[in-house]
């Protein structure tokens, strides 16, 4: 898929939406930079003009896809409050439609924000699990055990798992980033995790009241991930309320396994995985032996995104698996 992740499930979707209601311009947030990546993309398909806000965390440890976004037309803003990351680069992004409704849509990356954002996103993206049901059908004769996707704002998650929702036998893995350990408390504002799903208390940010990590007074806590993407509080209300509802599984994988399974996916399958996507090859790898004999992971985006800083990391002997 152009773009290198299933962002652009979405962003061709909302982009033709924003074409009807006579839209001039898209605005869009981005973590790992891949969904900025993908509106750029839809942008000069369909001759609009595109801002996207990225936390300046995320834009230095993204380069290149900062650098695709700007060689594709779109103009990539750094957010220097808060955390910096994608939290923050969702505030502004709201603040400027607040702003300029008349002539922009905001082109919401995940399954998160005010409604219809997390309707319009899940929808756009059930193609994944249509196709992926049609397919292991045909090639197993039978349904899943098992399917595992990772989970930040939950996009991909929900979009493979939408089509198995009503079948009681498939079990349904959202794996969240468990960043240095979810056993560490939050303070001074923080956490070292992003498992808002596993750990996470109702609550309202961004228009929606869903999983969050926060403290007793709603305030929002500073999260961790290796993963870029997944570097975030919260998580898509459906998602929550399946979760909560018992039909989804809510699983965490840390960043050391994660980089273990971003080498073993690469050395064995010759696949290159998003961090974010690696999180649920991690989670596989570990409980193979307790998810069945057919399994399926959605590998929600390829890697290249993430190899200068990982062989950076490595070379400075952190995170070595």
């Amino acid at each position: 898929m152009h773009g290198g992740a299933h962002k652009l499930n979405n962003t061709l979707g909302q982009a033709l939406l924003a074409r009807y209601m006579g839209k001039e311009r898209l605005i869009a947030e981005t973590g790992a930079g891949q969904h900025g990546c993908a509106t750029a993309i839809a942008g000069a398909a369909m001759g609009l003009s595109v801002d996207v806000y990225m936390g300046k965390k995320d834009v230095e440890r993204q380069k290149m896809n900062v650098y695709r976004m700007q060689l594709l037309g779109a103009k990539v803003i750094p957010v220097e409050s808060g955390s910096m990351t994608l939290k923050d680069a969702t505030n502004e992004a709201l603040r400027d439609w607040a702003e300029s409704v008349e002539y922009t849509h905001y082109l919401l990356g995940s399954v998160v924000g005010p409604h219809p954002f997390p309707t319009i996103v899940r929808d756009f993206q059930r193609v994944i699990g249509r196709e992926t049901k049609i397919q292991i059908l045909e090639k197993e004769g039978k349904l899943p055990d098992s399917v595992v996707a990772c989970a930040g704002g939950g996009s991909n998650a929900i979009g493979i798992f939408y089509e198995f929702l009503d079948d009681p036998d498939v079990t349904l893995h959202a794996i969240e980033a468990g960043g240095r350990g979810t056993d560490k408390p939050g303070k001074d504002g923080s956490v070292e995790h992003s498992a808002s799903l596993s750990i996470g208390e109702d609550g309202v940010l961004h228009g929606a009241m869903s999983k969050l990590l926060q403290d007793g007074y709603g305030q929002i806590f500073e999260t961790h991930s290796i993963a870029p993407g997944l570097d975030y509080p919260g998580v898509g209300p459906e998602l929550a309320s399946l979760v909560e509802g018992g039909r989804v599984l809510a699983r965490t994988a840390d960043d050391r396994e994660t980089l273990q399974a971003f080498h073993t996916l690469s050395e064995v399958e010759g696949i290159i995985p998003a961090l974010e996507s690696a999180h649920a090859i991690a989670y596989v790898v570990k409980h193979a032996d307790e998810l069945g004999d057919v399994v399926i992971v959605n590998l929600s985006g390829r890697g290249d995104k993430d190899v200068e800083t990982i062989s950076k990391m490595e070379s400075m002997g952190e995170g070595l698996p």
